[in-house]
């Protein structure tokens, strides 16, 4: 092996060059050096972490020590007494064997690689805004879903609502036909009464229910409006954002499920004891879940929460409203039939009582063609030829005992003064007569109108409880109403049904 020998420093008479080029040379030397450290150092530095630059000020080996310390494994205690090793926390690949874990490096200048590695870091900046997008779309989907659902079920409430409504302005109707079929009683039936006072606390208490109704009608029309907009605003952002995922075959459900959200709108589900998946991320301006999005979720929240509490509140009302209805047509109901019973119970005691007037008729008739007859046989005959003889005063014994002075016979004057009270007594009793006439086509009459009553009552409630059935419409209530004209007055006894209620 060559052994170097050390140059022998030549003295300075024994050289030739001279000083200044000497000096030139080691200048430049000394040049060369300083820039290959400094591009050895800067070519290193280029390769390593920040925190790896060596400190000018430090020892080289005391750096390196206080730099790898962080990479060396840890000893950590066991319960037991025995010890564990573990790598430290952190990025980086773990060496088992030398029990150290460095960390990842940086590299400041681009590798043969970067074409690559930029390519792949594109494709991951796509991916990750399509999965993005993709979600967004499934949370708009699903958020449209439910809205959807959530329009059927107001539309199917409105339409219930609009049932009732109908029924409620059908028994508007109804009590409108109840007062004009009432109107048709004769004039002494018409007193008011506290089947009146039903019909017009019915009349008062449908349109109170009336007007809540299109209370509820308005409001829920509100609600729909609101919902279609929201519904097409979500349909809008979520084709926008499937424009980016139109190629990525995957369903949109199962995008959720990946995410572990089955829904950020629904607020119906009962929650699970498991963690709840992610959460809604922040908007962002320029990302896949912007502000437009967050804004039109957050709308169709408000709107769900609003529309089942209105959804509520109307199939309550609508409830209410129903048995509410029954009640008060039944409690009309009942009150016509209790007037119609006590019309029939004064009609029944009319009846006995024309019954018994007419047989005092019939006898005090009776009693004066007898009066009749016996003033007759009382005012004797008109001739003397067909009578007789007692019947002459010119008789023997009574011209005999008219001759003398103060012997005038009373018989004259007797049968004068009895048949003169006999005609007043005939005469009384014929007053007494038509009295009994009188009275007694009074009360047939009263009893006629009792029995007008007691049918008019009668056709009343059978119209009620035909016309509230559910198969008569709205407009076949409205045609009968406007078929009557009140003005008419009822006809004869032979008939005593108004017009248009012959069918009934």
């Amino acid at each position: 092996m060559p052994v170097l020998i050390p140059l022998v420093e030549c003295s300075q008479d024994t050289r030739v060059g001279p000083p200044a080029w000497r000096d030139a040379a080691k200048a430049l030397t000394q040049k060369v050096h300083q820039l290959t450290d400094r591009c050895e150092q800067e070519a290193v530095t280029m390769w390593q972490p920040k925190d790896s630059v060596r400190d000018p000020h430090v020892a080289r080996h005391l750096c390196r020590a206080a730099y790898i310390l962080p990479w060396r494994f840890r000893v950590e205690m066991l319960k037991g007494g025995g010890t564990m090793e573990k790598p430290p926390p952190g990025e980086g690949v773990t060496l088992w064997k030398s029990k150290m874990k460095p960390p990842a490096w940086q590299a400041r200048l681009p590798l043969p690689m970067h074409r690559d590695a930029r390519a792949l870091q594109t494709a991951e900046l796509v991916h990750a805004h399509a999965r993005g997008a993709r979600l967004t779309a499934a949370r708009l989907g699903r958020a449209q879903h439910q809205i959807n659902g959530q329009l059927r079920l107001l539309q199917r409430q409105r339409e219930a609502t609009d049932r009732r409504l109908s029924e409620v302005r059908k028994g508007l109707l109804i009590n409108q036909q109840s007062v004009k079929l009432r109107g048709y009683r004769p004039k002494s039936e018409k007193i008011p009464d506290k089947a009146d006072s039903t019909l017009t606390w019915e009349k008062e208490e449908l349109q109170s229910m009336k007007r809540k109704m299109e209370k509820d009608m308005e409001k829920s029309e509100a609600l729909l409006k609101a919902l279609a907009s929201c519904r097409d605003t979500l349909v809008f952002c979520c084709k926008e954002r499937l424009q980016a995922v139109e190629l990525m075959n995957q369903p949109l459900d199962k995008v959720l499920e990946q995410a572990g959200r089955h829904s950020w709108v629904n607020l119906s589900r009962v929650p699970t004891p498991r963690t709840q998946g992610l959460k809604t991320p922040p908007p962002d301006p320029v990302g896949t879940y912007t502000p437009e999005c967050a804004t039109v979720l957050y709308e169709a929240k408000r709107l769900l929460m609003e529309s089942k509490d209105t959804l509520l509140d109307m199939a309550k009302n609508e409830e209410d409203i129903r048995e509410q209805q029954q009640q008060i047509s039944d409690r009309v109901c009942a009150s016509l039939a209790q007037k119609m019973r006590e019309t029939l119970e004064l009609k029944e005691r009319m009846n006995m009582t024309l019954g018994l007037m007419r047989g005092t008729v019939h006898r005090c008739t009776k009693f004066n063609q007898e009066m009749y007859i016996t003033r007759d046989l009382i005012k004797g005959p008109l001739s003397k030829n067909y009578l007789e003889t007692r019947e002459k005063l010119d008789r023997p014994l009574v011209r005999v005992y008219q001759r003398h002075v103060g012997t005038q016979l009373p018989e004259a004057t007797r049968l004068a003064q009895g048949t003169d009270k006999l005609q007043r007594h005939i005469s009384h009793v014929e007053k007494n007569l038509q009295e009994l006439l009188a009275m007694r086509d009074n009360l047939t009459w009263s009893l006629n109108c009792k029995k007008i009553g007691h049918d008019v009552d009668y056709n009343v409630v059978r119209l009620r409880l035909r016309q509230r059935h559910p198969h008569v419409s709205y407009e076949q209530a409205q045609s009968l109403v406007n078929d009557w004209d009140p003005r008419m007055p009822p006809r004869p006894e032979s008939s005593t049904y108004p017009k248009g209620q012959v069918h009934l």
